[in-house]
C-alpha cells in the first residue's frame, strides 16, 4: 500500500479481476440526427383533411376515388353515400384526388384526400400497372413488372414533361383511366 497515494477502489478492483472495463461514457449533447429531432418534417401524404356530417352512412371507414367528371370509384367501404364526404372534399380540393374517410361519431366523419393525376388510355396493354422508363440508354415499358415490347405516347409526353430521363408509373383506375405518378431521374 503506498504512503501518499490513493487506493484502487474495491469496486473498480473487483471489475478489473471479473473482466468488466470501465462503464462506457454517456453522450449528453443532443441527438440532433435522431428521427424526430433532426428538423426535417417527413413528407406530406394527404393534401386536406376535413371533417363532416354524413347521417345514415353505413360502416366504419372508406376509401375511394374521385374522377376529373365528378364520378366515385369505391375502393372500400359502402356501395353508395359517399357524396357528402366527397363534398367536404371538394370545397378545398378539386377532383381527380384519392380519399380515405374514417367515422369519428355517430355522424360525423373525417376525410383526408390527395391529388392525383388521371390519364385516359386508349391503347389497352392489358394488366394493371404500366411503368415506362426513359434515360439515355433507351425506353423500356413493362406491364405487371413483365418487361414488354412497344410505346405508350401519352405516358411517354408525360414523362418527357418531367425531363430528359424519367420514370412513369400508371395503375388503372377503372377501363382505360389510369392514375400516373411521374419523376425526373
Amino acid at each position: 500500500m503506498p504512503l501518499f497515494g490513493r487506493r484502487e477502489p474495491l469496486h473498480e478492483k473487483l471489475a478489473r479481476q471479473g473482466g468488466l472495463g470501465a462503464p462506457a461514457s454517456i453522450d449528453t449533447r443532443p441527438a440532433w440526427q435522431e428521427t424526430g429531432i433532426h428538423g426535417l418534417q417527413r413528407p406530406r401524404e394527404w393534401d386536406v383533411t376535413v371533417t363532416t356530417e354524413a347521417p345514415g352512412l353505413e360502416g366504419d371507414a372508406a376509401r375511394f376515388v374521385a374522377l376529373p367528371d365528378g364520378s366515385l370509384l369505391i375502393e372500400d367501404g359502402p356501395d353508395d353515400g359517399l357524396e357528402p364526404l366527397a363534398a367536404a372534399v371538394e370545397q378545398a380540393l378539386p377532383a381527380p384526388y384519392r380519399a380515405r374517410a374514417a367515422r369519428q361519431r355517430e355522424t360525423m366523419w373525417a376525410v383526408q384526400a390527395r391529388r392525383i393525376e388521371v390519364i385516359e388510355l386508349r391503347d389497352d396493354l392489358g394488366g394493371d400497372t404500366i411503368d415506362v422508363t426513359h434515360t439515355a440508354d433507351g425506353t423500356t415499358l413493362a406491364v405487371d413488372d413483365a418487361r414488354t415490347f412497344g410505346t405508350l405516347p401519352a405516358l411517354e409526353e408525360r414523362g418527357a414533361r418531367e425531363g430528359r430521363e424519367y420514370t412513369v408509373h400508371a395503375e388503372r383506375l377503372d377501363g382505360n383511366l389510369w392514375e400516373v405518378r411521374a419523376a425526373a431521374l
